[in-house]
């Protein structure tokens, strides 16, 4: 049986409706089309001035904002139900695994820990997960999410992204700079 162009077509398109369609689907083709965060030029970027800001950890300990004061820190906001920011998980996590003694991870919801818990074991991901216990400082404020911030020990803000590819040689390399200053 030989297929018409036109059978062609209608089959590729019912394959593409079914992957949007389907949640897992989803995350998989953000993260295929996802690319390395860019670097706020110095000129635009923004500085922390408060580290007033207490979180509750879900499946960590309490943090206060002031510990990060002279670190590298990575504040990600997310939820469990936002496919862009499970597409970013798992590049987030490899970060984690391996600049997780050096960096301090910060992963931000309003989920509750009853929806966290078995996100977090069925995706496999041992991120620090943390819920806001005071007002965010202003300058991490955001109204969308996935959005993450780099932030260096200055309180530089050197990037501000949503969905990104966090595991990459170009944010790897900023790190190790930012480490080794």
């Amino acid at each position: 049986m030989k297929l018409t162009k036109k059978a062609v077509s209608n089959i590729i398109f019912v394959i593409v409706i079914t992957l949007l369609l389907y949640p897992k689907s989803k995350a998989w083709i953000l993260r295929q089309i996802s690319f390395s965060p860019s670097v706020e030029k110095e000129a635009v970027r923004e500085q922390l001035t408060s580290y007033n800001w207490k979180l509750k950890g879900v499946n960590t300990v309490d943090y206060d904002f002031r510990k990060a004061e002279g670190k590298v820190v990575i504040v990600n906001f997310w939820a469990t139900w936002c496919v862009p920011c499970i597409a970013e998980m798992p590049s987030l996590q490899k970060l984690f695994d391996d600049y997780g003694d050096k960096v301090d991870f910060l992963l931000v919801t309003s989920d509750e820990k009853f929806e966290i818990e078995p996100f977090m074991q069925e995706k496999g991901f041992s991120l620090p997960i943390y819920q806001a216990a005071s007002q965010i400082p202003e300058k991490l404020q955001t109204k969308y999410i996935p959005k993450t911030f780099l932030i260096d020990k200055k309180g530089n803000i050197l990037i501000e992204a949503g969905r990104a590819d966090w595991n990459t040689q170009k944010v790897r390399k900023l790190l190790d700079d930012l480490l080794e200053n």
